[in-house]
């Protein structure tokens, strides 16, 4: 269970007291029941500070419900959390935390200046009026903060759950969700905003259903599958080889041979995939195969898609059940 007494969590305490800075997320072991059914099973990850981690998967994942449990609204059958070096039940730490939940709803009869009141009132911190507002500006409402919250429209509710999460300067946000409502002008919006959050140190632990985001923002992701983690790491680290697509005519066993040479080679008429393990090799390769006679028509390069690879992943995952 979490808490100060908990043997892992002051294990992880003592380890993590010898680094120059902690995790801003560290959780090991993470496991949850709902009656006969495992939600969350033996889950642990960390998200460095300034670091952007990517929490993907499909729906019934469990991805909710380790949010819920690192920000101590969900208790854990087993496991421990540290949030900014601190179990996550201390007050202290989840003070720093900005959250924007999935599902969420304020007040409609409020403004939108007078949400973001009532959640620095919550925090517990000084934020003065005019910090206030210019977090209300970094989303897009400069020019709605008088407005009642009851008459705006989806993507503008989101957009103030993003300025709530933000207006207590936390070190960390978990963002669940964040773009569902969002229009691309909004999504845009958002990528900035998390890009500006990490060069301030700020670390972002970001839930999302669109991989595309994902795959332009995050420095690591964690797969879940049925309440585990089924893969993580980099994108560099998840995506693995690039790949080389070329377009050729009059290919000779000796040219074959030479694009066999640089990698993997798969062929499907006069098109060519070479999967490389060095990308500067392209243009002596290219050179080559132009000495050759090779008439090259089209040089192409290319890597699997996060999407791809998750959904690999996915479907391994279900062959080994």
């Amino acid at each position: 269970m979490i808490g100060e007494s908990t043997a892992g969590v002051e294990t992880a305490r003592r380890a993590l007291a010898d680094l120059p800075e902690s995790p801003a997320v560290w959780c090991s072991g993470l496991r949850k029941r709902y009656r006969r059914q495992t939600a969350v099973d033996g889950v642990s990850f960390t998200v460095d500070r300034g670091e952007v981690l990517g929490l993907l998967g499909p729906n019934g994942a469990g991805k909710t419900t380790v949010i819920k449990m690192l920000l101590g609204l969900v208790r854990p059958d087993a496991g421990d959390v540290l949030l900014l070096g601190r179990p996550a039940r201390d007050p202290r730490a989840r003070a720093r935390v900005g959250y924007l939940p999935e599902l969420f709803r304020y007040q409609p009869w409020l403004t939108a200046a007078e949400v973001m009141a009532l959640h620095v009132r919550l925090a517990g911190v000084e934020v003065p009026d005019a910090e206030r507002r210019e977090c209300l500006a970094t989303v897009g409402l400069a020019d709605r903060a008088g407005d009642r919250v009851g008459g705006f429209s989806k993507g503008m509710q989101q957009r103030l759950g993003l300025a709530v999460a933000l207006v207590a300067r936390p070190e960390l946000i978990v963002l669940d969700e964040p773009t569902s409502a969002l229009d691309p002008l909004g999504r845009a919006d958002v990528r900035d905003l998390l890009l500006s959050l990490k060069a301030r140190r700020v670390a972002v632990l970001l839930n999302s259903h669109l991989i595309g985001e994902v795959e332009r923002v995050c420095d690591r992701v964690v797969i879940l599958d049925k309440g585990r983690v089924a893969a993580s790491g980099t994108l560099a680290e998840l995506l693995g080889q690039r790949e080389l697509r070329l377009r050729l005519d009059g290919v000779s066993p000796e040219a074959e041979a030479r694009l066999a040479a640089a990698g993997q080679l798969t062929r499907a008429g006069d098109a060519f995939t070479v999967a490389l393990q060095d990308v500067d090799i392209v243009p002596d390769l290219v050179a080559d195969l132009v000495g050759l006679g090779v008439r090259v028509h089209a040089v192409e390069p290319g890597r699997i898609s996060l999407e791809e690879r998750l959904l690999d992943i996915l479907r391994a995952g279900s062959d080994r059940q």
